[in-house]
């Protein structure tokens, strides 16, 4: 599915430089930079998310403190 971006003159300005030196289309060059974003993204914030175990049935802490004898 196609998407309309706009992008700054300065921006639009590159692309068309970069494709007319490489031969690659404007689209495939943005192509490429969106994977490589996304790519540098997601190595970071998976492995903060990698970190974080969600245990949906984990207690909570005010069970722990209850069993405990500590909660209110």
């Amino acid at each position: 599915m196609p998407h309309l971006l706009r992008f700054s003159r300065e921006l639009e300005t590159r692309l068309e430089r970069l494709s007319q030196r490489t031969g690659l289309s404007k689209a495939e060059l943005i192509e490429r930079c969106v994977t490589m974003g996304l790519a540098e993204l997601e190595a970071p914030l998976l492995l903060e998310g990698a970190s974080q175990p969600r245990l949906s049935n984990a207690p909570t802490l005010d069970q722990v403190l209850r069993e405990s004898g500590l909660g209110a």
